[in-house]
């Protein structure tokens, strides 16, 4: 481990130089299962420092837009074979700066590799189809051009690989990117762009600029230079860069959570049923956005469930996620840790009763951390806070339905619509499930948490600007359509 004197301070990475904020100011990100450990000093950037990030884009994806989708995806070939080589080291920095389990870092970073693959693959994919035209002299078809320079804005989750679900594609469709990462895992995020100029991308195609969302993030949205932001985080901020955006023309995509749902119904297999529920809610306590959150149960089945589920839940290990057998993390940060004692609060004074956990986890192994207790309420009406509100922290709550009626019309009550699952074996219920759920991923006999990266990823109602991410879908967003009449003089 590091020492105090030892902890390196990352810089912005714009232009193909690392280079200081212009008013040398710095954060540092803290280890959230050890307080007292600084992992690293981040730039704390100005509008300034954007501005010529900003200005590097623009020039260079002049140029880069001209080269082939097979040339630019050599590069992101290059940047994937260097990230896997990387994998123990970011993955190890990932765990100390935002806390998941080494495992589950190492199996993210990995997916970042994959990721990056299958966008340099998608360089050599159609862009555009022949239309018969009217005129039997001419020829008419149409083909993509890229937004420009892309905003990119990440949350503290994923570090590694939400920040490359956006940037590849928006690379290999010709754009080029500003980064501004959360600046909880900004170190992390170096470490990739370490990846991107060791690649040897011409200058100025990626820059990344940390900094506050309030200065960077804003200024992204404000920025005249940037053509479109892609944004994942909470519905509060994103409903503030889509509407930033839209006052100024530019695209916008975004992802903003989810209050995700899973049934259990009464002719399910209850141990497959547990097993998901705990990985899909509990894993990364819960600080995913397909986490689950609500667990809807049949009557017939519910004590039974319930019973299993405690048993399960209870031999968790929480720790720091180096440790081997640690099973959960803490919570991301202090105040993420303040934030789901709050909901856990809310929900006792609302009614609920609390089954397991519901304290901060101070033995001797995480009396320096942000660690809670894995936390189970059941007694839930479906209108309390904690049914109804993202918390983004490891609290399922358990509610009792008569009917699979009922159950799809709790799990569609909230206003968001982002992931659920349902467990049956019953092929009518799966099929009622698929037509009436509410949701953009809906997952039958798994977890809800998960989706593959060739599969397009987004949500319904308040969970997303309805576009979607990732897979051949992406090319949505980052370009436009432009179609092309032909006719000889």
């Amino acid at each position: 481990m590091a020492t105090k004197t030892e902890v390196k301070t990352y810089l912005n990475f714009v232009n193909g130089q690392w280079v200081k904020a212009s008013n040398s100011e710095v954060d540092a990100s803290i280890n959230p299962a050890d307080c007292n450990e600084v992992v690293g000093y981040v730039q704390k950037s100005t509008r300034e420092d954007l501005n010529e990030a900003v200005a590097a884009a623009a020039e260079a994806q002049k140029s880069w837009r001209k080269l082939s989708g097979a040339e630019r995806g050599n590069y992101l070939f290059k940047v994937a074979d260097i990230l896997e080589s990387r994998i123990d080291e970011i993955a190890e920095t990932m765990t100390r700066e935002m806390g998941k389990t080494l495992p589950e870092a190492k199996g993210e970073t990995a997916r970042g590799v994959a990721i990056l693959r299958y966008y340099a693959g998608e360089g050599m994919r159609k862009v555009g189809d022949v239309i018969p035209s009217s005129d039997a002299e001419a020829l008419m078809f149409t083909t993509r051009t890229p937004l420009g320079v892309v905003g990119v804005i990440t949350p503290w989750n994923f570090p590694v690989a939400i920040p490359i679900w956006k940037i590849a594609p928006a690379l290999i469709y010709g754009n080029s990117v500003v980064l501004k990462p959360a600046q909880e895992t900004a170190v992390t995020a170096a470490m990739v762009m370490e990846c991107f100029e060791v690649a040897q991308l011409p200058n100025g195609v990626i820059n990344m600029v940390t900094g506050s969302g309030t200065v960077i993030g804003q200024g992204i949205v404000d920025h005249r230079g940037i053509n479109g932001i892609t944004f994942t985080g909470s519905d509060a901020v994103g409903k503030l860069v889509g509407q930033g955006a839209l006052a100024r023309g530019a695209k916008y995509q975004l992802e903003m959570g989810g209050k995700n749902p899973v049934i259990v119904a009464d002719d399910a297999d209850l141990d497959l049923a547990v097993e998901a529920t705990i990985s899909g809610g509990l894993r990364s306590t819960g600080q995913k956005c397909t986490a689950t959150s609500r667990v809807i149960i049949h009557r017939d089945v519910y004590d039974v469930f319930k019973e299993k589920l405690l048993a399960k839940v209870k031999e968790i290990k929480v720790g720091n996620g180096l440790e081997e057998g640690v099973w959960m993390g803490p919570c991301a940060s202090e105040n993420q840790l303040k934030t789901v004692l709050s909901y856990i609060e809310k929900g006792k004074e609302e009614g609920a009763r609390l089954l397991l956990g519901g304290n901060r986890y101070v033995d001797k192994d995480g009396a320096n951390g942000f660690f809670i207790e894995p936390t189970v309420f059941d007694e839930v009406d479906n209108q309390m806070t904690i049914a109804q509100e993202e918390i983004f922290g490891p609290v399922l709550a358990l509610i009792k339905v008569d009917s699979m009626e009922e159950a799809i019309k709790v799990a569609n009550d909230v206003k968001f619509g982002l992931s659920a699952s349902i467990f049956t074996t019953n092929i009518q219920k799966m099929l009622h499930f698929i037509e009436d759920m509410d949701a953009g991923l809906v997952r039958i006999n798994a977890e809800s948490a998960g989706v593959e990266l060739q599969a397009p990823f987004g949500g319904m109602k308040q969970s997303s600007s309805h576009s979607r991410e990732q897979g051949q879908a992406a090319i949505e967003f980052f370009t436009s359509i432009k179609t092309v009449f032909v006719k000889g003089s």
